[in-house]
């Protein structure tokens, strides 16, 4: 069976060397250096003329995965937005104080997403934080999630291999584990073969020299920037060409 790609962007020039490079699917965010959130509406505006299936990530800031109820009502206008675009859909996850997934808050999230022109839904890394993996798995079921995105709850998918082997185990073709996290076209075909992963999520992002120590210093750019690479793309199109 084919491996699909799914390539997680943020700015306009990442979205289209993505599908420039093969992409499958695009996860939407900005600011991918805090691990990706809520999309701005000139990127989500140039999204919707993509070729492939856009996803964008709900997440309106960096501090936690435990959102206030004036954070769950901008959540509920960014998917609102993502809807009116006409993107094929949203990246959620929320916690509780004890970690364990926030299936009220998420519940909402989903039926909002699922109105009118239904969006998709996928959950994202909150998963990597919960006490039970297990016991979050049965309630993305039961949530409606299309697939979740998991590093195993490692820092790298490759170090999380048994927890992801057992959570596809587990969801017996109930729901997709998508592998993320450090994964690349060098890795990905140890990774898939242990899981039996039908889909994968990277950033095939290369390094970018700063040069403007100063812009750092003050806090306008990142100390190690990064973008989306056509060339990387494709490479791990290749990879999976192989696995398949």
């Amino acid at each position: 069976m084919p491996v699909s790609l799914e390539v997680c962007v943020d700015s306009v020039d990442g979205l289209e060397a993505a599908i420039a490079g093969g992409a499958d699917r695009i996860e939407l965010c900005s600011a991918l250096e805090l691990g990706g959130l809520t999309p701005t509406p000139g990127l989500i505006a140039a999204a919707a003329r993509a070729p492939i299936p856009v996803y964008a990530m709900i997440r309106p800031h960096a501090r936690s995965f435990e959102w206030s109820s004036a954070d769950a009502v901008a959540m509920l206008a960014e998917i609102d937005a993502v809807r009116a675009a006409g993107l094929a859909g949203v990246v959620l996850g929320a916690a509780l104080p004890d970690g364990n997934l926030d299936v009220a808050l998420l519940r909402t999230l989903c039926e909002r997403a699922r109105e009118g022109h239904g969006l998709g839904t996928a959950l994202h890394r909150v998963f990597d934080l919960v006490p039970d993996p297990a016991r979050a798995l049965e309630e993305a079921i039961a949530l409606g999630f299309e697939r979740i995105l998991t590093s195993g709850g490692a820092a790298r998918a490759v170090d999380g291999l048994a927890m992801l082997g057992d959570l596809a185990r587990r969801s017996a073709g109930r729901i997709a584990i998508m592998p993320g996290s450090g994964v690349s076209a060098d890795n990905v075909a140890r990774i898939v073969e242990a899981t039996g992963a039908t889909q994968v999520h990277a950033s095939c992002r290369e390094a970018l020299a700063q040069r403007d120590g100063k812009g750092v210093a003050l806090g306008f750019f990142p100390a190690h920037p990064g973008r989306t690479s056509q060339h990387l793309v494709e490479a791990f199109k290749q990879a999976l060409d192989s696995v398949s």
